[in-house]
């Protein structure tokens, strides 16, 4: 019988156990606040990204920091992502987590992104020029509603 180990793929399997390691460091942290150390934790991720992953997942973080202050900022299967009440609002999926040619700007459940009964909820994003940052900026207005 397959296991669900078995179904993951190794970068799939990567992802999960990097997550599991963000959450046991979270949980040994010893001073400081909670939100201080999270909000490091994505500045080291970001510092830690390459070319454009690292370009965009800038852009990203100070897109957040202007128009969803708010938002908490932490790490989720290390990507740079932003929480409100603990749940995930928007994160980036750098293309070498995956190797795959663009990254991705993704937004959860508990983004207001809804319209009608059908609306897109993540984005190809390959740059960081002024009109992708305007759409980009829009995205994050309207997900924290």
């Amino acid at each position: 019988m397959a296991t669900q180990e078995d179904k993951l793929s190794a970068a799939e399997r990567a992802a999960v156990k990097q997550r599991a390691g963000e959450l046991r460091k979270q949980a040994s942290r010893k001073g400081g606040s909670k939100k201080e150390k999270d909000r490091q934790d994505v500045v080291d991720t970001i510092a830690g990204l390459k070319g454009s992953d690292k370009a965009i997942a800038k852009m990203l973080d100070e897109v957040v920091s202007e128009v969803a202050p708010d938002l908490d900022p932490k790490t989720y299967y290390g990507f740079p992502a932003y929480a409100r009440d603990g749940k995930i609002v928007v994160f980036f999926q750098p293309a070498s987590k995956f190797k795959t040619r663009f990254g991705t700007l993704a937004f959860d459940e508990a983004a207001n992104l809804d319209d009608g009964e059908m609306w897109p909820t993540s984005f190809a994003v390959t740059s960081t020029g002024d009109d992708i940052r305007k759409r980009v900026t829009q995205l994050v207005k309207k997900a924290v509603g």
